[in-house]
């Protein structure tokens, strides 16, 4: 099995190179889905292809559906009366409709399937709020949209999702995907404007409980406190780009290594997912220094259009017959420590690429073999093509500082990136020289291998790419 050479290592161990784009990167600022700043990133990027000396870099452009965020505001009315109008207590989530609403809350705890159900028809007509955790005990992560569909499917008019992390801001993410505009406003909110919330809800529901007839003084009275949410914004059809380059012979076949360049408009989005983009670049740059040993061709993407359902991905996996791609290896938060992870969607032949290179650095791999949807590998692991999603591990919970204002260069390292860019070029050198060691799947297994809750999640947010 070849050797990433030493020289090589050395070179990733004392270069500036990735660390200077996810700088660049970050001082964009907003580089939300089909933003002026989106395409400067991927411009960007593409300066850092052709200064690493890779071939064929420019941009491929692609339609989308734009989200344009304008201001939001969230009020309280009942015992206490509160107004929330600053984006570090309420955004908008991507994907809602414009609208005002005025209703009961609702609290549904961290929105599993059950506590929807124990909410039952207190539901219908009210706001429901929702945590962005998922319990220990559930057996897989729950995504912001399902939450906030099964909200919508129960008759709510309006749905806050509050971040379960002090400190950390409110939470956005993509609420619509494919089914783009959803059908109710939806709002993120931090930890402690949804404490308050949770708070006066859960009063309320005591007081009633307890017989109580709305007298009682605060907190405590039995009604229900009224939240009205005020949502502006534009959804409207746009453009995004992928930055593309190679490097290695001119095969038929190529090894893709992928990123997504875009980000919130809220953060600089360092870490989810400029490192991402920073770290194709720096592993270009490693492998057209030894060129002359790749076997295979090397295509390096960063991605539009990631946050909002994967457009980029999509884009490339369409347009390219799946014969000429030979593995994806993505990187999604790859920089929060040196801790390597490995989601595998089962593809057990490019794991023990993976192991291998950690065994040889001897350094700790994290590896999952679920299937899942989460991140650009899925457009082409649902089509039976091997692909795994690289990230890192660290104490944090949940996104940590992802999808938040707080999603900055200074909560990252230059010496993570430095270490997960040899790990990855390591491996990506691998799957390049000699044996590509990754076989494709049929669409069926993929299918039949899916988890059931990923499927209701696929098929709730219209991203279900197998028909009935």
């Amino acid at each position: 099995m070849a050797e990433l050479p030493d020289r090589v290592v050395g070179d990733a161990r004392t270069s500036d190179f990735g660390w200077n784009l996810l700088t660049d990167l970050t001082d964009i600022g907003n580089r939300m889905a089909g933003s002026t700043g989106e395409r400067r990133g991927a411009e960007r990027v593409v300066e850092a292809f052709e200064a690493a000396g890779l071939r064929n870099a420019g941009l491929d452009e692609f339609e989308i559906p734009g989200w344009w965020r304008g201001e939001s505001s969230l009020s309280v009315s009942g015992p206490v009366e509160r107004r929330h109008e600053n984006s570090h207590e309420v955004i908008a989530l991507p994907g809602t409709p414009s609208g005002e609403v005025s209703a009961p809350l609702v609290d549904v705890g961290d929105g599993t399937d059950e506590e929807f159900a124990e909410a039952g028809e207190d539901l219908d007509g009210a706001v429901a709020m929702a945590s962005s955790r998922t319990p220990e005990s559930h057996d897989r992560w729950i995504h912001r949209m399902e939450k906030y569909v099964a909200a919508a499917e129960r008759g709510a008019v309006g749905f806050v999702f509050r971040n379960h992390i002090e400190g950390a801001l409110p939470p956005t993410g993509e609420i619509g995907y494919h089914n783009r505009p959803g059908p109710i406003p939806a709002v993120g909110v931090s930890k402690e404007v949804g404490d308050r919330l949770s708070r006066l809800a859960e009063a309320a529901e005591g007081d009633r409980e307890r017989g109580g007839d709305g007298s009682g003084s605060g907190a405590a009275a039995g009604d229900r406190p009224t939240v009205s949410l005020d949502v502006d914004c534009r959804n409207e059809p746009t453009t995004s780009v992928n930055a593309v380059a190679e490097v290695g012979p001119e095969t038929d076949e190529a090894v893709y290594l992928t990123a997504h360049v875009d980000a919130h408009d809220v953060s600089d989005g360092a870490n989810d997912n400029g490192a991402g983009s920073a770290l194709v670049a720096e592993v270009g740059r490693l492998l057209a220094t030894v060129e002359g040993d790749l076997d295979t061709r090397v295509r390096l993407v960063t991605f539009g259009s990631e946050e909002i359902g994967l457009w980029g991905a999509y884009h490339a996996a369409e347009t390219t017959p799946e014969d000429e791609i030979a593995c994806v290896v993505n990187l999604d938060g790859a920089c929060s420590s040196r801790n390597l992870r490995v989601g595998t969607n089962g593809f057990d032949g490019m794991r023990s690429t993976f192991e291998a290179v950690a065994a040889a650095f001897d350094t700790p791999l994290t590896v999952g073999e679920t299937i899942s949807p989460h991140g650009d590998q899925w457009a082409f692991v649902q089509e039976g093509i091997p692909a795994v999603m690289a990230s890192t591990t660290s104490d944090q919970s949940g996104r940590g500082w992802g999808h938040t204002h707080a999603d900055t260069l200074d909560k990252l390292d230059s010496r993570d990136l430095r270490e997960v860019a040899t790990l990855v070029a390591a491996a990506v050198y691998r799957f390049a020289t000699g044996e590509v060691g990754a076989t494709h799947r049929s669409r069926e297994s993929i299918r039949d291998a899916i988890d059931e809750g990923y499927v209701e999640e696929l098929k709730t947010g219209g991203r279900w790419p197998y028909g009935e």
